[in-house]
């Protein structure tokens, strides 16, 4: 999305992105640009002039949950322009005239993230051939696995080989979002609707007609919302909140979930209906564990990725520190293997990455990584069925008497998110708990007065 004038040279940078294959819609002003995707403009980026009011602009897009990298652009390098738009909230400033490798480095770079395919071990080898197989038809999909085991890269790369790959490919985190909020969120809502709603907004199904929808941690979604969506796949309609009028959407849905879905729809936490209507095909995504040869991969892909985006030197991983990383669990799976090599490539003094750059656990805490989390289900109480540990050190036992279990359980609660380095949905699996409950505690001890770990990874 391209937003102003830029006396003619915007509709240059336009073109070189056209030829870039990418898709452009042009707006005269900010307002028009919100009106647009509001409306189911979708876009994965914003070049905006300078003139612009760009603060209001990233201000209304965050009161719009629309999450869109904004580029600022200019005549010329003006520095006062440049750390204005970059203080208002842009990511970067362009100076125009347009240079073609730059608006080519800038597209890149917004459809590299959650790309990438790596799948060199026989587990996930098998797992891509099914993929590969039924990509191309229009059955719905559940993707299964423990968290960060990379559902949403699978799901990006089965929209890519099927026949929608050229429509728009929307993700909706069913988890992240507010349960009063979410129903809005999918199925849109008519202005005056409910306290807030100004103007029409397209809900994600109409956004992404012609396409594919991902449903995140679908598991999440409130019985009330489960119902609607179960009748939306059996009628291919929706009805915007605040509408009585059923709108026609054509859109293929991938559904994913870190949960044992069936043991959940056993405990009454999920419609059985709406489990088979979502469980066409399952493709369960092994955790890292069971992938052993492409750890080594994906952790000098991460190496040079981060190496890149802070402009550091690109570094070999070492033999110890590649030894180290083999004897651990990585219960935390992809995810953690990357915020462990973000921070590795930061940390590192030597030629290669060295052992004591790569921080983590000791190995022997951290080599079962739990299953599939049947995670507060009605009928399962904390402690059911699980096996009694054997306490090693019981002076750390003896240290917290004396001590609330709320605060114990704050402390336990900001020390893991701290280091999972703000990562919510990491944080929240190595605890045992869900998502809303996590973030739940966070707003509580928030507005108490303690400080929260920001994510290093934006999430």
């Amino acid at each position: 999305m391209i937003i102003g004038q830029l006396e003619g040279y915007i509709s240059q940078a336009g073109k070189i992105a056209l030829h870039k294959g990418a898709k452009v819609v042009h707006c005269e002003d900010t307002e028009q640009a919100i009106g647009a995707l509001l409306n189911g403009k979708g876009a994965d980026l914003v070049m905006i002039d300078v003139k612009q009011k760009i603060g209001e602009f990233v201000e209304r897009l965050k009161t719009e949950r629309i999450h869109i990298p904004v580029i600022a652009c200019g005549i010329n390098n003006d520095a006062r322009a440049a750390v204005k738009a970059i203080q208002q909230g842009a990511k970067e400033y362009v100076p125009l005239p347009p240079d073609s490798e730059l608006i080519g480095a800038l597209l890149a770079a917004v459809t590299e993230d959650n790309n990438t395919m790596i799948a060199g071990d026989a587990a996930m080898k098998d797992v891509v051939k099914l993929a590969d197989k039924i990509a191309p038809s229009e059955a719905t999909v559940l993707i299964t696995g423990e968290s960060g085991t990379g559902k949403e890269v699978m799901s990006q790369y089965i929209h890519r080989k099927s026949k929608r790959g050229n429509g728009p490919f929307i993700a909706v985190n069913c988890a992240a979002i507010p349960e009063n909020l979410l129903e809005s969120e999918l199925f849109g809502h008519e202005k005056g609707a409910f306290t807030g709603a100004t103007a029409r907004r397209i809900g994600k199904f109409e956004e992404a007609s012609g396409g594919t929808l991902l449903l995140d941690e679908v598991s999440e979604m409130a019985p009330q919302l489960q119902a609607k969506f179960l009748r939306v796949l059996q009628e291919k309609e929706i009805t915007r909140v605040g509408s009585n009028d059923a709108v026609k959407v054509d859109v293929r849905i991938i559904a994913t979930s870190n949960r044992d879905l069936e043991a959940f729809v056993k405990s009454g936490g999920f419609r059985e209906d709406l489990y088979f209507r979502l469980n066409v095909v399952n493709l369960r995504l092994p955790s890292l564990h069971e992938r052993p040869t492409d750890l080594p991969t994906l952790a000098q892909f991460f190496a040079d990725k981060y190496a890149d985006a802070n402009g550091v030197g690109r570094k070999k991983i070492s033999a110890a520190a590649s030894q180290k990383m083999k004897s651990y669990g990585w219960r935390g799976n992809i995810r953690e293997l990357e915020n462990t090599m973000h921070r590795a490539i930061l940390v590192s003094t030597e030629d290669e990455i060295e052992a004591d750059a790569v921080h983590i656990d000791s190995p022997s805490l951290r080599s079962a990584p739990p299953p599939l989390r049947e995670r507060e289900g009605p009928a399962k109480r904390e402690g059911e069925g699980q096996t009694a540990q054997v306490i090693n050190h019981p002076g750390a036992v003896e240290s917290l008497i004396g001590r609330s279990v709320a605060a114990v359980e704050r402390d336990l609660i900001i020390n893991t998110l701290e280091h999972c380095l703000g990562n919510r949905t990491h944080a929240a699996n190595i605890l045992g708990i869900s998502i809303r409950t996590l973030r739940n505690k966070l707003n509580q001890y928030k507005d108490e007065g303690v400080k929260i770990p920001a994510s290093a990874t934006g999430e």
